[in-house]
């Protein structure tokens, strides 16, 4: 899950729990809310977690000199080290 769709989460969630005042047989929109927002802040922390962990082994690969291709992305054919 990506930031913007933890974050479209957590805004849905706060949207049922604090402004929707219909009622639905059966179903609690506000627990439903509540269950969204949780959702979302578990995606992002998550999300912050994974994109912190690869920074950091990006730049423990560039101080000790690997270099790191991702797959697909285009070599330069003129640079000997490739």
């Amino acid at each position: 899950m990506r930031i913007g769709a933890s974050l479209f989460l957590i805004a849905c969630g706060a949207i049922l729990t604090f402004a929707v005042t219909k009622e639905v047989n059966g179903v609690d929109l506000s627990t439903i809310g509540v269950i969204l927002m949780i959702v979302g802040a578990l995606g992002l922390l998550i999300t912050l977690v994974l994109a912190n962990t690869r920074r950091r082994t990006d730049i423990i690969h560039r101080r000790s000199g690997t270099t790191y291709i991702e797959p697909g992305d285009p070599v330069d054919p003129v640079d000997p080290r490739y």
